[in-house]
This record gives structure tokens, C-alpha cells and sequence, in this order.
């Protein structure tokens, strides 16, 4: 194989001329540089990527670790990264993990032999003393709240938000009142249930743990939502979804089941998708493009420091 020395000695350069010609070195003589090309056509020369990282210190790689690709929740995410990626002259290596630790471990791996220069953890199924002890080998950027370690994160506070949105249907009249989530041992399911308690605590109302449904993500969840409630012999009267997403779900389901809404169930989604809008769902927004291009610019910058973004309610017909 053909290396960088062949083609200076074809060129009768030095291995330094032929350097600052691959890397368009603008104080190279110019008929040296014309000799330097001509080698290179002739000899079909191509530099060794790997080594060329090596010398400078960095890939222009940053990896991206989320569960499902094809979550508009994380889609939006990995938009706003992909744009500032995109500014900064940067590829962005995908780790799709389901949640399955071998992935995200592969992901900590290729940070720790420097093969991409930082990762987004925009959700984690490892734990976190597991992604602390990657932390010395690049920086690592994390989508949940971490002020007490040495990490930077953009995070939503869930707490806050569910809290909000349950205040709001205490408001409106609710008592009843249920909610779904993605998956019970998740970060940010941890604290929706403990606002969830709190709120039933601080107003003396029944914790129900059959208001409380789990594995809810996608569109379709919505009729299992529906029809777990209709086993219930006194269902909630409102409903925070897990995402827009779930919440489209269970309006097709309770317009299927002659359910109104929001007289007979009020719903609250979450994220402000478009579906929201278009189905003209009451959400918490969530701006996770702006999050995900805050995320981009923490794991470029490498100092640690967390912002948490702003989550307001967007009113609309179903509640």
C-alpha cells in the first residue's frame, strides 16, 4: 500500500511538503505543490484517516447514544444536534441501544480508545457509576439533571413540569387523575412518580396504583391505556400521557369508544409535537431542538455545566 513517504520520494519532496499539501498548507512553493498532486494521481494515493486523527488529536466524530430512532421525542433531539454538528463540521456516530447496556458500553468504549472525541447520552439504561468511570476519557453529556458530578447536562425538570400539569387538572376540577409512562425504572419516571405522590399527599387524595400505566411510548399504547381504564370500576377522569405521541393514541381510541374528551377524560400530553397541534392536544412543551443543539454545544465546549429547559403548558381542547 502506497504511503505517504512513496509519494514524496516520487515527488522529490520532503514527507513535510507532501503533509502541508494534504492539509492545504497555504506557504507551500508552488511547483513543488503541482508535484506533489501529480504523485499523488499517479500513485492513487489516500491518507491514512486513522493517523491523520492520530497527529491532530481528534476525529470531528461525536457520538449520540439514544434508544429508538424512530421516537419524534428523540427525533427532535437528534435534530438539533445534527444541525449544530452540521455548523461545526462535524459526523455524528449513532449508538441505538433499546436500552440494552452491551450498546451504550460499546459507545463508552470507542470514547475511551478515542475513536470519537464525545458523547450525548440522551437516555441511559446503565448506571451511573458506570458512565462515571468513562468520564476521564472525553467529555461525556448527559440529558438529565447531574449538578453534583462533574458532567454537563440539558435536562427538563420532570418534577416541575409533572407537578404543573397535575396542579392544572386539580384546578380544573379533577380528583381522579392517572397518568402513563415509557418505563418505571427511567430517570425522569422516577421523578414524574414522585410528583405524582407528592401531589396526592399535599391534596389528601387515594394513591392509585392502577392510575399508573406502564411501557406507554408510542401511538398504539393509547388503547391500552383505554381499555386497561375500562377494567377499573372508578377510572380516572384525566390522564397525563407519557408524549404527544400516546396521547394522539387515546384520542382515536376514546373517539372509537364514544369516550368524550375532555368530559369524560381529560388529557395532557407532553413534548408539543406537531400531532399535538394537529390534533389539537393540551401538552406541556418541551423545545428538544433547542435541547439537543444545547447538547452539541456542551459536548464541543468540555467544560461542565447544566441548563435546564424551559417546559410551559400549551392550552388546547382536551382538557
Amino acid at each position: 500500500m502506497t504511503n505517504i513517504k512513496d509519494v514524496a520520494t516520487k515527488a522529490g519532496v520532503s514527507v513535510t511538503t507532501v503533509s502541508r499539501v494534504l492539509n492545504h498548507h497555504p506557504y507551500v512553493n508552488e511547483q513543488k505543490r503541482k508535484a506533489v498532486l501529480a504523485a499523488i494521481e499517479e500513485l492513487n494515493y489516500y491518507p491514512n484517516i486513522n493517523a491523520v486523527h492520530l497527529s491532530k488529536g481528534k476525529t470531528h466524530l461525536m457520538g449520540v447514544v439514544l434508544p429508538y430512532t424512530d421516537h419524534p421525542y428523540f427525533g427532535l433531539l437528534l435534530k438539533g444536534i445534527a444541525k449544530k454538528a452540521l455548523e461545526h463540521n462535524y459526523k455524528l456516530v449513532l449508538f441505538q441501544t433499546d436500552y440494552q447496556k452491551r450498546v451504550e458500553l460499546e459507545a463508552l468504549q470507542m470514547l475511551k480508545t478515542k475513536q470519537i472525541d464525545s458523547l450525548i447520552i440522551c437516555s441511559r439504561g446503565c448506571k451511573w457509576s458506570v458512565i462515571e468511570e468513562h468520564l476521564q476519557y472525553g467529555p461525556i453529556v448527559v440529558a438529565e439533571k447531574r449538578e453534583d458530578q462533574p458532567v454537563s447536562s440539558t435536562y427538563v425538570n420532570h418534577y416541575a413540569a409533572f407537578t404543573a400539569a397535575l396542579d392544572y387538572l386539580y384546578e380544573k376540577g379533577h380528583r381522579k387523575i392517572g397518568y402513563s409512562i415509557s418505563r418505571m425504572n427511567g430517570t425522569s419516571s422516577r421523578d414524574r412518580d414522585q410528583a405524582y405522590k407528592d401531589f396526592i399527599k399535599r391534596h389528601g387524595l387515594v394513591y392509585r396504583h392502577d392510575y399508573i400505566i406502564d411501557k406507554c411510548l408510542y401511538f398504539e399504547d393509547g388503547r391500552k391505556v383505554i381499555e386497561r381504564f375500562k377494567e377499573i370500576p372508578e377510572p380516572p377522569t384525566a390522564l397525563l400521557a407519557t408524549s404527544d405521541q400516546v396521547a394522539a393514541g387515546l384520542m382515536l381510541c376514546c373517539h372509537q369508544m364514544n369516550i368524550k374528551v375532555p368530559d369524560e377524560l381529560a388529557i395532557i400530553g407532553f413534548d408539543n409535537q406537531p400531532i399535538a397541534r394537529m390534533m389539537n392536544i393540551t401538552t406541556m412543551e418541551i423545545p428538544l431542538e433547542q435541547m439537543g443543539e444545547n447538547l452539541f454545544e456542551q459536548a464541543l465546549g468540555g467544560e461542565a455545566n447544566s441548563k435546564e429547559v424551559t417546559v410551559s403548558l400549551i392550552e388546547r381542547g382536551t382538557v
